[in-house]
């Protein structure tokens, strides 16, 4: 099974290339939903890894595909601009999983 990546940054994309991982490079919101929905057409496509800028355009798009999908993951990885996360993220990310505050 492969890698993919979806990047808004070809330095990112031209590393990853080096690792033997294959991806694109895209900056608009429609563009990164159509590389998705590329992407999950791929057969062989075990893991997508998107850059954090672009998560959050299909932030939506990407939740009901992880909620109703088994595969393939689909993980966030920061951009070259750091991470961007508040301290609290996983906390909320658990929050809407199962609708209960802790």
């Amino acid at each position: 099974m492969k890698m993919y990546l979806i990047s808004d940054n070809v330095d990112t994309l031209m590393g990853m290339r080096l690792a033997g991982v294959d991806g694109v490079v895209v900056h608009k919101a429609h563009h990164v939903e159509k590389a998705l929905d590329d992407a999950l057409k791929m057969e062989d496509v075990a893991v997508i890894m998107m850059t954090e800028t672009l998560m959050k355009l299909c932030h939506d798009k990407i939740y009901d595909i992880k909620l109703h999908n088994k595969q393939p993951l689909i993980i966030e990885i920061p951009d070259r601009h750091g991470n961007g996360r508040t301290k609290d993220s996983i906390t909320k990310y658990v929050q809407d999983a199962i609708g209960v505050k802790i």
